[in-house]
């Protein structure tokens, strides 16, 4: 081993920015392929997404790069034809992935059988490459598509794709791309996150600023979220059905995460945070508190089916939540659950008179 060479001096601060970019995008690469896995594996094709099983691919990842660092070896990151196969067979069981892990650890240490599957003719595995891209691109188009598509995000995804093709394959100023940094950017993954990057954070600083406070999760809190909601919507010019509405749905919101009947007053209280904001006449509430437990977009698509009736027919909260809104969408993390509640078409503004 070259061993540790600890001096920072000019090729590190040279080299520094372009690892970093290369960790981001590898990192945006792990949660989507993450993201996308777990959409091809259940059977159950409405349950919300594990975030915490995200945070743990991530985590892996990030881990894994750093001890390949250490030994001095190529970093990995995660694959994503496993995508494509797993929505192809069928077969998404973690057995059958332990088994072809310990596969290729095997065939590395194997010459001869990997050099059997290096015999495969050219024209065979073009094929199986374009059946399982092919199979790649329309998950992640569906993925994409899957929460809403409107014209910030669509602009991101288009304009980043393009950026990447045409990195890609030299169709962009190709000596320039080639030359600099390297050559980072003239691979397309790298460019193409790049501009997706950057064209959210330019989106999120330049979008409205939305409405905030922050509350104990109680029943003594609710005062001071209905007065916020009431001011919310004055300031973007909703009636009072509207904001009766979003009074009704942030209540009911909040009883479905647990809401404690207890003074809001001790140490050990939850704290919330609750965002607002209006876009194309639906307004969206933002509920950021500590993990519940349960998943509650779990719980609303189970009541849908005829098992989920008996199991749910004593939670009015949640057939209300329902009710009221026209989306509901629970992102759990290890230390924080995020609920987003969308309320659609029965928001209005307020018409002039």
């Amino acid at each position: 081993m070259p061993g540790f060479d600890l001096r920072f001096g000019p090729a590190f601060w040279t080299l520094l920015p372009s690892f970093l970019l290369v960790a981001v995008i590898a990192a945006v690469r792990t949660l989507s392929s993450a993201v996308a896995i777990q959409r091809v594996s259940w059977r159950r094709k409405s349950r919300a997404v594990d975030f915490q099983a995200v945070q743990g691919a991530v985590a892996a990842d990030g881990v894994g790069n750093l001890v390949a660092g250490v030994f001095g070896t190529v970093p990995g990151t995660a694959t994503t034809a496993s995508i494509s196969l797993t929505e192809l067979t069928g077969v998404a069981a973690r057995g059958v992935g332990i088994v072809a892990g310990a596969t290729f650890i095997a065939l590395a240490f194997l010459p001869k059988a990997f050099a059997a599957v290096l015999a495969i003719p050219d024209p065979v595995f073009a094929g199986y490459l374009a059946v399982v891209l092919a199979m790649l691109f329309t998950i992640g188009m569906r993925i994409v598509v899957q929460g809403g598509v409107d014209y910030r995000s669509g602009i991101v995804v288009g304009i980043a794709f393009l950026t990447g093709t045409s990195f890609q394959y030299g169709l962009v100023f190709p000596d320039l791309v080639s030359s600099f940094a390297g050559g980072l950017l003239a691979n397309g993954m790298n460019a193409g996150g790049l501009t997706a990057i950057l064209l959210t954070l330019f989106l999120r600083l330049t979008a409205p600023r939305r409405a905030r406070i922050e509350a104990h999760l109680s029943v003594s809190g609710l005062p001071a979220i209905r007065e916020f909601i009431t001011a919310f919507g004055a300031k973007v010019d909703l009636d009072r059905t509207a904001v009766d509405r979003l009074e009704a749905a942030a209540e009911e919101a909040l009883l479905a995460l647990g809401l404690p009947d207890d003074s809001a007053n001790g140490l050990d209280a939850r704290r919330l945070l609750l965002t607002a904001w209006r876009e194309k006449g639906d307004v969206t509430l933002e509920f950021v508190a500590a993990p519940m437990g349960e998943n509650l977009q779990d719980r609303l698509a189970l009541m849908g089916g005829e098992a989920g009736e008996a199991s749910f027919e004593n939670e009015v909260s949640l057939r209300l939540l329902r009710h009221l809104t026209s989306s509901v969408r629970h992102r759990q993390y290890h230390d924080t659950d995020i609920v987003t509640v969308r309320v659609g078409t029965a928001v209005t503004a307020r018409r002039p008179s």
